[in-house]
């Protein structure tokens, strides 16, 4: 049986502190949550934080389990996961794109539509080859290898992150989809903008690296 090991108190605190000022960066998950809350509202924002951290929940059994350690060592595994990922947001900027404006007054928190923005945030994160870039970067750091149970240690440090970035993201997606609201009058201005950001994060993430 596996030993399992906690981080010591004070490795936790350092990691949090560290963590924090991370999170206070927007990367390429915040500005697909701060695009889908400005565009289309605060639920539609929440929704997408719950899915982009959903991805990261897969990320971290993936880093646990070793295997995000593997697809970043397999040149082929890796590029694969980055263009699935690149494909797909690229594919949703088209998308928008080629969207027709719908009045003001449609409401848009529907059911469908949070279900998409939460699908949808977690299939960009999972494809997010920097995410698991970034755990494997990060983590190790704060590990202690001589206590032994350094799955066990992954696995608490990970859920941490992705407590602190849901509570991070969120105040993102409300702040956007306050800022949104006075916005959305101009939904055309509004759709060729988030086209082009999607688009944007595909390309970016269509060149990530492995080193």
């Amino acid at each position: 049986m596996l030993p399992v090991v906690f981080p010591d108190s004070t490795s936790l605190w350092l990691f949090c502190l560290a963590a924090l000022a991370l999170l206070a960066i927007p990367g390429p998950a915040v500005l697909y949550i701060v695009v889908q809350s400005a565009e289309q509202g605060r639920k539609v924002g929440l929704a997408s934080v719950g899915g982009v951290h959903l991805g990261s929940l897969v990320h971290v059994a993936a880093a646990t389990a070793g295997l995000s350690a593997l697809i970043v060592a397999s040149a082929p595994a890796f590029n694969a996961v980055k263009y699935v990922g690149a494909a797909y947001l690229v594919y949703l900027g088209i998308r928008k794109f080629l969207e027709r404006d719908v009045g003001v007054d449609v409401p848009v928190e529907r059911k469908s539509a949070l279900q998409r923005a939460f699908v949808r945030g977690a299939v960009v994160n999972v494809f997010n080859p920097k995410t698991a870039l970034f755990f494997l970067a990060f983590l190790p750091q704060f590990i202690d290898t001589d206590r032994g149970g350094v799955w066990s240690q992954v696995l608490v440090l990970g859920l941490t992150f992705i407590l602190l970035g849901l509570v991070s993201d969120s105040l993102y997606a409300l702040a956007a989809g306050t800022i949104g609201s006075l916005l959305r009058r101009k939904r055309t201005a509004v759709r060729y903008v988030s086209g082009g950001v999607y688009a944007a994060l595909g390309v970016i993430a269509s060149l990530a690296k492995r080193n």
